[in-house]
């Protein structure tokens, strides 16, 4: 495909108009949107005016009149629609990692006769650190188990399944109905990782019993933005936050000196709301209502399998895929293995090209098609070919690690 092709494709392109409503550096092409979305250019006035009014002017008062109290509800429910819960169904707060804690200790408290937990190693490490503390605290003989073939480590001794959809590092993406029934059927409880799904295709919780993810990737909620839980409504009444802080109490406000736990989604809140991330988090929201998720996946296809054709035409390189080819095993990230993956990747910044890096050998692509073009992905394809085609990494200044790859 040449470049005036996919220009082309940019103008009949209808997520077209999302572009505008990023704030995007002029010559870079932004292919991180898996690590860190792009701003929406709505944030800074909905912060500006959270702090210039609602902090500055109304200061206490802000809890009632500007609903902060209310943000782990309200996100949810905004949050909800993105991976196909229910109003009362969702809960913002806290960070990724504290809440795979509090989801994992409720579903292992929902089979308290079974000791195992099933998980994997090609989730993003925080998931197993997690699990390994949980299972530490939780004593009495619990154990973890890494899902190796699923239908072999499942049995009647296990207890609940932490899996992500998409693998952070290849994009391999998971039948999230077809392995929650083979989960269900084990007599288990099933938790998904949301994080590289949310805001990249549609996304439908159906049966599982608790779904997370973080809202800073495709979700555009900014740095660190607070994460998300998904509680079934079938689990609400009994499911237990073994986090049991004052927002989750049914009546914060009596100070009461034992925990008692709200009703629904609320009970699984901890602690105060980090407001000001959360007004950052709802700008993105707003934007979220009027997108198209099926033409998000259609043309999130489109321009990874463009990439893909892109970057094998000009020969070997160095590069061997280690994403998915086929686009419907595949999220919205592709990855690329090379023996000099680092330099690579140090190169192709200073060109323009942002993507990340993950030991030992994986160049990542993340694809947010709101923003992304068409002729991004060509421009991105050829600026490659000129890095590996002229060795232009071999410069000793990109061998230099940084602390965040």
């Amino acid at each position: 495909m040449t470049r005036e092709e996919c220009a082309a494709l940019d103008a009949a392109d209808p997520l077209k108009h999302f572009r505008d409503e990023f704030a995007l550096p002029d010559g870079m092409i932004y292919l991180t949107g898996n690590s860190l979305g792009a701003m929406p250019k709505s944030a800074p006035e909905r912060i500006s005016a959270a702090v210039n009014d609602e902090w500055a002017n109304r200061l206490v008062g802000g809890w009632n009149s500007a609903r902060w109290y209310n943000q782990p509800t309200d996100l949810g429910d905004g949050i909800a629609p993105l991976i196909g819960a229910g109003p009362g169904q969702v809960v913002v707060g806290d960070s990724t990692s504290v809440v795979i804690y509090k989801a994992m200790a409720a579903a292992a408290r929902l089979r308290p006769d079974r000791r195992v937990i099933v998980s994997d190693l090609s989730n993003f490490p925080t998931d197993r650190y997690v699990v390994e503390g949980l299972v530490k605290g939780l004593g009495g003989g619990y154990e973890i188990r890494d899902i190796g073939d699923l239908g072999t480590a499942l049995g009647d001794d296990v207890a609940a399944v932490l899996l992500s959809q998409v693998d952070y590092r290849t994009g391999a993406r998971r039948d999230m109905a077809a392995v929650t029934a083979q989960v269900h059927a084990a007599g288990a409880i099933m938790v998904w990782d949301l994080c590289h799904s949310v805001g990249a295709f549609p996304v439908d919780v159906g049966d599982a019993d608790f779904a997370l993810g973080c809202t800073y990737k495709y979700v555009n909620g900014g740095p660190g933005s607070p994460a998300f839980l998904y509680v079934a409504p079938r689990h609400q009444a009994d499911a237990e936050n073994v986090l049991s802080g004052w927002y989750g109490h049914a009546e914060p406000f009596a100070f009461e000196p034992h925990f008692r736990p709200a009703e629904g989604v609320r009970r699984f809140a901890v602690s105060t709301p980090h407001v000001l991330s959360g007004v950052a988090l709802s700008a993105a929201l707003e934007m979220w209502k009027r997108v198209d998720l099926h033409a998000v996946r259609a043309k999130s296809v489109a321009l990874t399998s463009l990439f893909i054709d892109l970057v094998e035409a000009g020969g070997d390189r160095g590069l061997t895929l280690a994403s998915p080819r086929d686009p419907d095993e595949r999220g919205s990230q592709v990855s690329f293995l090379h023996p000099d993956g680092y330099p690579v990747m140090r190169a192709l910044i200073d060109r323009g090209v942002h993507g990340d890096y993950r030991a030992p050998s994986l160049l990542r692509f993340g694809f947010a098609p709101l923003y992304l073009r068409y002729v991004d992905v060509w421009d991105a394809a050829a600026l490659i070919g000129e890095v590996l085609d002229k060795e232009l990494w071999r410069d000793e200044r990109y061998a230099q690690r940084l602390a965040v790859t």
